[in-house]
């Protein structure tokens, strides 16, 4: 989800900067969210059930480029079968490697992943035009049609779910912070984490108020727009949350932002909360479990950090 956020600034400096332009759109079908109501877009497409019924969909629609910002196996097959020109985003695998098995830090490129990206396109004569990412919210909410009274003037989004274990921050320390805030706090996550959720507003008391697993990621997301400041963990929606520039606290433990590069891209008011372990990126996208079983990329993150972030 991070990764296709990070895309969208490469659809809208194409569209902007290249006169008369169709831009289409190739992602999973469970992604295609991200793309439904951008208006840059000319038209979202979705891997079907064979790469071979991809292949037909793409060939059909006689296309001048392909610009793969993914540059993998399925994505090599599809320009090959296709004998479409393509640009194609060049990968850092090797550094990467270096980074996780070395702490070889000195080989990765320090820039964004939306910089990055955009690379791919500068021989088009496309620039970055500096803007944040992208995201359309897909209805008209209110805050009333998902949070209390008291809950809907100046809150706090919480984001505590992610994918992997090694992403989150225990129970224990999630409560610690909360109970030091000093306003309305809103739980944001899937089903996954809704017992974690129920365990924190129950320890914690009235001020925390849990949407997760009863919202769905579009309602979150406009849950997100609407906070007075966001913390998060390394996922999805909290890479989201960085086109509306709310003041975004992301709490980093196993996974680093420099590795993938994906640090809050153009928000005024950021923290970037981790420290510094030998141990540390133990993997680029997360794991079930600490490997060496102390957990202190999380364990040991100061919770002052966060509160004073949030707090002051």
């Amino acid at each position: 989800m991070g990764d296709i956020i990070y895309t969208t600034p490469v659809v809208r400096c194409l569209k902007e900067q290249i006169p008369g332009a169709e831009i289409h759109f190739l992602t999973k079908k469970e992604f295609q969210y991200i793309y439904q109501n951008n208006p840059y877009l000319t038209k979202l497409h979705t891997l079907k059930a064979t790469l071979k019924e991809t292949i037909a969909d793409i060939k059909q629609e006689k296309f001048d480029l392909i610009v793969d910002l993914h540059n993998n196996l399925r994505t090599s097959i599809i320009k090959l079968s296709t004998s479409i020109p393509a640009l194609t985003y060049k990968k850092d695998r090797l550094s990467k490697l270096f980074v996780l098995k070395f702490r070889w830090t000195s080989f990765i490129d320090p820039r964004h992943l939306v910089e990055r990206y955009l690379d791919t396109v500068k021989s088009l004569g496309v620039k970055n035009d500096n803007k944040p990412i992208d995201y359309y919210i897909a209805k008209s909410y209110n805050l009333s049609d998902f949070l209390p009274e008291s809950h809907q003037q100046k809150f706090v989004a919480f984001i505590i779910g992610a994918t992997h274990f090694t992403k989150r921050l225990p129970n224990d320390q999630i409560i610690e912070i909360c109970k030091e805030i000093n306003l309305p706090i809103v739980l944001l996550g899937g089903p996954d984490v809704k017992d974690n959720a129920e365990i924190i507003k129950n320890a914690v008391g009235n001020t925390i108020y849990n949407t997760c697993g009863i919202t769905n990621l579009d309602q979150s997301v406009f849950l997100v727009s609407k906070a007075h400041k966001v913390i998060g963990f390394d996922t999805g929606l909290t890479h989201i949350s960085e086109a509306f520039n709310k003041p975004l606290a992301s709490i980093w433990g196993g996974t680093t932002p420099d590795l993938l590069g994906v640090q809050p891209y153009k928000i005024t008011d950021s923290l970037i909360a981790g420290i510094d372990l030998d141990c540390r990126p133990c993997s680029k996208f997360g794991l079930e479990k600490c490997p060496l079983g102390h957990f202190k990329c999380m364990k040991n993150i100061p919770n002052e950090m966060v509160v004073d972030f949030i707090n002051k």
